[in-house]
């Protein structure tokens, strides 16, 4: 007997998009919310201050992050938990307290200055409505959600806000650049030797590769392995590599992202000669006159779009970090009731967010002491992933390859050169 259409269909094997898609989750996410307003203003501002000479620390950035990404990952697969359970258990107090020390007052304040880029942005969009009205109203849509929803609806949810972030790679393609300068610039580093670029690049490598990122993405591995029952040793080679794939993924469409930003505020805003961008709203209103109606809504709703990508992960990394410090019953899968502290601790993180503004705290002094915080933090946190991942002890037969140590040691080496540069142009340049 033939077939009917509708058998066909349900024997038809998926597509590679399919199966791409199927593997996709907490390296994508992960990714996509790297590029949150905080980071969208680090980018434009390298664009309209420097043009299109910072295009190529995109291709220098994409692997870097995604060796670092993928150790964290793979240590959370491993191990089942999330870095600190990890740090807790085989490390000295101290490190872990440290970490907790600097991690906390700078993901607040990324919370805060995320929270004022939506409002402000949405003000523009709808001036009647007072910013922090905004402000209150999108801290309130973020709560109900975090606190409704469990962690595969969530990470589901967080998937499809991914789709906010094709906005920014739509605009280039309406301001129409220089195509010839534009690969020149991508393909041959420009380097200016003056305090101004050299502080652009430390920035934009603190964006780029962030610490709560590294605890994130550990802790969500380690909760997809405990939603399927997995245990460690079914930790296989299958798994690790759709984790790569994830987490590679994820990387790039980040890196694809601060590319397209650096690219538009660099043809549109550098060539009109706005030198000078403070917030996402200062972008999005330079762009409205200089690129049309359609750029200025599109970069508008990408900033509001990110920042509900981004400030659940922020506010769920800072609470996954203090429950496996403090044995809170933790997780996202599970209701309000179930795990308090946990839920509270998110409460507390997205209000006190909010409050920075009316503590006289702007988005630029925020993302200012955000910056050197997680420059502080970022090369002990990167030393740290490379010592767990090439412990037998805690790895086993998974430990770093070759590749990972070269890309990883190399990473610390930057990062660290980042941090020196970062005190020395703050204080003492």
């Amino acid at each position: 007997m033939l077939p009917t259409p509708h058998s066909d269909a349900k024997t038809r094997p998926p597509s590679r998009v399919q199966k791409l898609l199927k593997k996709l989750g907490p390296g994508l996410i992960t990714g996509a919310s790297d590029d949150d307003p905080s980071g969208i203003v680090t980018y434009a501002q390298a664009g309209a201050q420097f043009g299109l000479s910072t295009l190529w620390t995109a291709l220098l950035t994409f692997p870097l992050m995604a060796a670092i990404q993928g150790m964290a990952a793979r240590i959370g697969m491993v191990t089942c938990q999330g870095l600190t359970g990890t740090l807790k258990t085989h490390y000295p107090k101290v490190v872990l307290y440290g970490v907790i020390l600097f991690c906390f007052p700078a993901v607040i304040l990324n919370i805060g200055a995320d929270i004022q880029s939506m409002g402000a942005v949405a003000n523009m969009l709808f001036p009647r409505v007072p910013t922090f009205l905004f402000c209150i109203v999108f801290t309130g849509i973020l709560l109900f959600v975090i606190i409704q929803y469990s962690y595969q609806k969530m990470a589901a949810l967080l998937k499809w806000l991914c789709i906010a972030l094709l906005f920014y790679l739509v605009i280039p393609f309406i301001v129409h650049p220089d195509w010839g300068a534009v690969a020149r610039h991508t393909f041959i580093p420009s380097i200016h030797l003056n305090k101004e670029f050299l502080s652009i690049l430390v920035a934009i490598l603190g964006t780029t590769i962030s610490p709560y990122l590294f605890f994130w993405q550990a802790t969500m591995e380690a909760e997809d392995i405990e939603h399927m029952k997995m245990k460690r040793i079914f930790v296989n080679k299958r798994m690790l590599d759709d984790m790569k794939t994830d987490v590679n993924t994820g990387m790039f469409f980040s890196n694809l992202v601060m590319y397209f930003v650096i690219l538009t505020s660099g043809v549109v805003l550098y060539g009109a000669g706005v030198k000078q961008i403070d917030t996402v709203e200062q972008a999005a209103h330079s762009l409205k006159p200089l690129a049309g109606n359609l750029s200025y809504l599109l970069f508008a709703i990408g900033v509001i779009g990110t920042g509900f990508l981004a400030i659940p992960v922020l506010a769920g990394c800072l609470s996954y970090i203090l429950a496996e410090t403090f044995n809170f019953s933790k997780g996202l899968d599970k209701k309000f009731y179930q795990a308090k502290p946990f839920y509270g601790m998110i409460v507390v993180s997205l209000v006190a967010g909010l409050c920075l503004q009316f503590l006289g705290i702007t988005p630029v002094q925020a993302l200012l002491y955000t910056a050197i915080l997680y420059g502080l933090t970022a090369p002990v946190m990167i030393g740290v992933l490379l010592h767990i991942g090439n412990n037998k002890k805690i790895m086993g037969d998974h430990t770093n390859s070759v590749l990972s140590n070269v890309l990883g040691w190399f990473t610390l080496l930057l990062m660290t050169a980042a941090a020196v540069g970062l005190i020395w142009t703050q204080f003492f340049a």
